[in-house]
């Protein structure tokens, strides 16, 4: 992916190098869209193979959503990060009849997850400090939305979703 990633952006700069930016800012920026994208259509196709389409796009939508407010660890390469999330993204659908009994106990850890540790942001993430009481808002908001839809894939989601926030099984430090 890093190969072909390269290719593209140098034929970019290639066309209108005046108007474009380094090389290495563009490389980095097509890189996390390529691999967002390789993510979604990769975990489509699977869900689709496997008769699961519309749960594998909850599963997506609903992790990439509360992760967007919440922020969460990194894998330490863009490869582990694909196929991971590939990996959990297409499996939560077909999982979801071994969670119904405990259905509210994965909502209630998610909810105190994100009350007690969202937003976690990357730390290359250039987010205002000012924001992170409205990061957290949400993020508390979308865990206790699932309470009232009551979908078991929006909470594997979720559940998975709060493990990342939590990983570092330290608070950030408020400053």
């Amino acid at each position: 992916m890093n190969h072909l990633t390269l290719k593209i952006v140098e034929v970019i700069k290639k066309s209108n190098p005046e108007q474009t930016h380094p090389i290495e800012i563009m490389h980095y920026a097509l890189s996390i869209i390529l691999n967002t994208l390789l993510i979604i259509i990769t975990s489509l196709c699977i869900g689709g193979l496997t008769g699961q389409l519309k749960e594998t796009f909850l599963a997506l939508f609903s992790f990439i959503l509360l992760r967007m407010s919440s922020g969460g660890v990194h894998l330490k390469t863009a490869r582990a990060c694909n196929i991971v999330s590939i990996f959990i993204c297409s499996l939560i659908p077909h999982i979801t009849y071994l969670i119904h009994n405990q259905f509210i106990w994965i909502n209630l850890f998610s909810l105190l997850v994100m009350i007690l540790c969202a937003p976690n942001p990357d730390a290359n993430a250039q987010i205002p400090k000012e924001w992170y009481l409205g990061l957290k808002i949400i993020s508390i908001i979308l865990v206790s939305l699932n309470f009232w839809i009551h979908s078991s894939v929006i909470g594997l989601a979720f559940l998975v979703q709060s493990f990342t926030v939590i990983i570092p099984l330290q608070r950030r430090p408020i400053k």
